[in-house]
């Protein structure tokens, strides 16, 4: 009975060790033949497919160096009414938006204080010139007198002195007659220039006092930009220089030209004022904010657009497009500029021209990426 328990175990043994043997050699054939599937799934690798447009071209071309800018827009001429005499503001026709005219009575102030005042100083004007025709008589008399012997000499040098000073109180009488009149024409009052009412400080019933602003008028035919620059590249500035602004509102872009440039600069900062004209255009108003560029200088360089140059990295390279695949080449840049508008930047080593880089809207693209260019289909 014991034999044959040890038989039975010895069979189960040997059973168990040759079943093993077949699991191990099944998995080694496994591995050994899937191996070169996975060789040959990782050999083929699919190539990433370009368009001309996912690639731009480093080209020589004229690069004009900007500056940006950016200001408020004002009027080149701008008028503040102001009452020159002090009164109770009669009548004021214009409202914001309207037009008025150079010489154009917009408003006056009640005149009746100072029509008196005319009156007065007229009636002062005509007592002093009775005065004087008094001392001239009493002048010529003395002459005669003299001249026959009857009065000295002295007597003679007052009547003299007397119609002097008759002749300067008529003169001061009609100088005040003038100031009167005057002060009679300033409370009429009127517009200096063309132009459009963008303010109204006042309305009728309110006594003014002098110099109080009543209206402000623009004149919109000629707007500028006032933006003031550092030092450094105001000096590369000068009259002439176009400049290409975005206005809030105005949908297309509005051209600009220096005009002038500040001979001092502001205190504090030490920026330099520079005054852009700009050329008519819907829509623009005063006091619409405005920023863009204004063109500094134009070299002839190898240049990218400013978008295709990443700097994602220690150092800005591109993605070349090298053959069929597509390699990461780190670049030295220059400046910055406008190459037929287009914001571009100066490459200074790592491409030559005609090489195609990629367009850094496509993002980011590992080193050796395999790539072909097709062609598009119309």
């Amino acid at each position: 009975m014991n034999r044959s328990i040890k038989f039975v175990l010895a069979a189960v043994v040997i059973g168990t060790l040759a079943l093993g043997m077949r699991l191990v050699q099944g998995r080694q054939s496994g591995v050994s033949a899937s191996a070169p599937a996975t060789a040959a799934a990782s050999a083929t690798v699919t190539a990433l497919e370009l368009h001309d447009s996912d690639l731009v071209v480093a080209r020589t071309a004229d690069l004009s160096r900007t500056q940006a800018l950016s200001g408020s827009v004002r009027a080149v001429s701008t008028s503040i009414i102001k009452a020159k005499v002090a009164g109770e503001l009669r009548n004021l026709g214009p409202r914001e938006g309207d037009s008025v005219r150079a010489g154009q009575v917009v408003g006056d102030i009640d005149a009746t204080e100072f029509e008196l005042r005319v009156q007065q100083a007229v009636q002062q004007a005509q007592a002093a010139r009775a005065q004087l025709d008094i001392a001239k008589r009493q002048l010529d008399n003395n002459q005669a007198l003299v001249a026959q012997g009857f009065i000295s000499a002295t007597a003679l040098d007052t009547s003299v002195a007397n119609h002097a000073a008759a002749q300067a109180s008529l003169q001061a009488a009609l100088a005040a007659t003038d100031l009167a009149r005057k002060a009679q024409a300033d409370t009429v009052l009127k517009s200096p220039i063309n132009g459009v009412v963008s303010q109204r400080l006042a309305q009728p019933g309110e006594r003014v006092a002098v110099d109080v602003r009543v209206l402000e008028v623009v004149d919109l035919s000629r707007l500028e930009l006032e933006v003031a620059l550092p030092a450094a590249d105001a000096g590369l500035l000068h009259p002439g220089a176009m400049a290409e602004l975005r206005v809030e509102g105005l949908p297309d872009p509005v051209d600009a030209q220096v005009v002038r440039l500040n001979p001092a600069t502001q205190a504090g900062t030490r920026a330099v004022l520079v005054y852009l004209s700009l050329k008519p255009a819907q829509g623009l108003r005063v006091g619409l904010f405005a920023r863009g560029t204004v063109a500094l200088e134009q070299r002839r360089v190898l240049s990218v657009p400013l978008s295709a140059v990443r700097m994602d990295d220690a150092l800005p390279y591109v993605v070349l497009l090298d053959g069929s695949a597509l390699r990461r080449r780190t670049v030295t840049t220059g400046v910055h500029g406008l190459v037929d508008r287009i914001e571009s930047i100066e490459i200074t080593e790592g491409l030559h021209g005609g090489d195609r880089v990629l367009r850094g809207s496509l993002g980011t693209v590992r080193d050796g990426t395999p790539a072909r260019l097709i062609a598009a289909v119309h």
